[in-house]
């Protein structure tokens, strides 16, 4: 990202990239439209013009200040749509030399694409200009709200490939007595005898039909890793190739068949089963993908992957328009939005970033890492879910709840429980770690660690007191029988 104060060493020693690019005055005007609106097309950057490529500035010494306005001019001479941009003119002296540099910020478009005067679409890739074909013009179309591909009327359907039992349910949930046809129509999902792109993805019995990889793909490998050959470890598969609101009920009803189960002990000190994951995490994650994935993408599909230690829901598409790694927390903006008004009106979708901050915190509470967000190959969007399997697996081993009495549970106090808690699902803990869990100092964290010591609930760690690497661990089986 760029820095908050832009300096002259910044512009000229700075490698170009997918927010910064340097060109020389000796160039004409028209050659630098491409690149503003490759910036205006992505995420906005700055063009610097009057330094070279190997950042030697050369600026407009040698030419007139009419040439200069004619650079100033180009996003509204040489350009097609509004492109937002601020644009400041620099002295800048070196050696003996005074030289004039323009610095164009351009800011992204989040709601048109911007063209050529040609009428050509670049979008800004690294540290190129990347000139689109019309396949991509039409994608970038998608991301920016321009045009939806959800909205596309499929020919070949009609209201007989409707899901009627589907349709009667929204219909009771609406409360109304239109038609299923008026219903249908009303939500823009059926026009003139046809379903769109939307009410085929919602509504039809066989979306495959028109949408062959609109699918979800469940899968559980038998290790860390997927193999293949002779070493293929599929141990389930399962694929959901109904209506978006028929998957939804039978994945979350599949998944929690293949989930492990573990203890814990909530908060009144009292051990409940829970699964190896929090239910709303991968729950909202598989319904974020379905609402919001690129459906105009025909070459993949959505796949939810179970592994030993972690479960990974893969998306086609990048994350839409303005929303991105870094602030997917706060902004919220919804490429289907036909799609996302329905499944929230079935009570499954909330407010995008709302379900996003809401995974972290339900991970938080199972004292898991936090969700891992990515964009594989800038075209796809992969969350991934760890679950401490190793930890956990030793603590159910353990049987926990049998080592540790009620009379003992009942005399532990809150951080005394926060602690067992947090080994639980983790190995170890240190005195650091532990100042962390409770929000308290030193000398309050050492006193619980030494009460759990004192009633033999855990054991330590180390070659004496002084030793950096000593940590703490729940009292092991082995443990508990000799000091019966």
């Amino acid at each position: 990202m760029l820095p908050e104060v832009i300096t002259l060493d910044f512009l000229c020693n700075s490698q170009e990239s997918q927010y910064l690019d340097r060109k020389s005055a000796k160039i004409k005007p028209a050659d630098i439209a491409r690149h503003i609106v490759a910036f205006a097309n992505a995420n906005g950057g700055i063009l610097v013009v009057g330094v070279e490529d190997d950042g030697k500035v050369t600026g407009f010494n040698y030419t007139s200040a009419k040439n200069i306005n004619d650079f100033r001019e180009v996003p509204f001479s040489m350009c097609r749509g509004n492109v937002s941009f601020e644009c400041e003119e620099q002295k800048v002296t070196v050696g003996n030399q005074e030289y004039s540099i323009l610095i164009f910020y351009i800011n992204p478009s989040n709601d048109k694409v911007i063209k050529t005067l040609e009428g050509k679409v670049y979008l800004r890739v690294g540290d190129k200009s990347k000139l689109l074909n019309h396949e991509q013009v039409t994608q970038l179309e998608y991301d920016k709200g321009e045009r939806y591909f959800e909205d596309l009327i499929v020919e070949d359907s009609s209201f007989e490939d409707v899901d009627i039992e589907l349709l009667d349910q929204y219909i009771h949930i609406l409360n109304t007595s239109l038609t299923g046809e008026e219903v249908l129509e009303a939500r823009g999902l059926y026009r003139k005898g046809h379903l769109t792109n939307a009410g085929v993805l919602l509504f039809s019995k066989f979306p495959t039909k028109f949408l062959p990889n609109a699918r979800l793909r469940l899968i559980k490998y038998d290790g860390l890793k997927m193999e293949t050959g002779k070493r293929l470890n599929i141990v389930k598969e399962i694929n959901f190739e109904k209506p978006i609101p028929r998957v939804i009920q039978e994945v979350r009803q599949a998944i929690n068949l293949q989930l492990r189960e573990f203890q814990y002990l909530d908060e009144n000190g009292l051990f409940k089963i829970i699964p190896e994951y929090p239910e709303f995490a991968w729950f909202e994650g598989i319904v974020n993908s379905l609402t919001h994935r690129n459906y105009s993408i025909r070459g993949d599909h959505i796949r939810v992957s179970l592994y030993d230690d972690r479960l990974e829901i893969f998306s086609p598409g990048k994350l839409p328009n303005i929303v991105n790694l870094d602030n997917m927390l706060n902004t919220r903006y919804s490429r289907n939005p036909r799609i996302a008004r329905v499944l929230s009106e079935f009570g499954w979708v909330k407010e995008l970033n709302e379900g996003v901050k809401r995974i972290y915190d339900e991970m938080q509470m199972y004292y898991l890492n936090s969700p891992i967000y990515s964009e594989p190959n800038g075209n796809s969007v992969l969350l991934v879910l760890e679950n401490s399997i190793t930890s956990r697996q030793l603590r159910n081993d353990d049987k926990i709840a049998l080592l540790i009495s009620e009379n003992k549970i009942k005399d532990l106090n809150e951080y005394e429980i926060k602690i067992i808690q947090y080994l639980m699902v983790n190995q170890l803990i240190t005195v650091k770690k532990t100042k962390e869990l409770l929000g308290r100092g030193d000398t309050l964290s050492r006193n619980q660690l030494n009460s759990l010591l004192a009633k033999k609930l855990i054991e330590w760690h180390g070659t004496n007191k002084s030793d950096p690497n000593q940590f703490y661990s729940l009292v092991s089986k082995r443990e508990k029988v000799r000091g019966k």
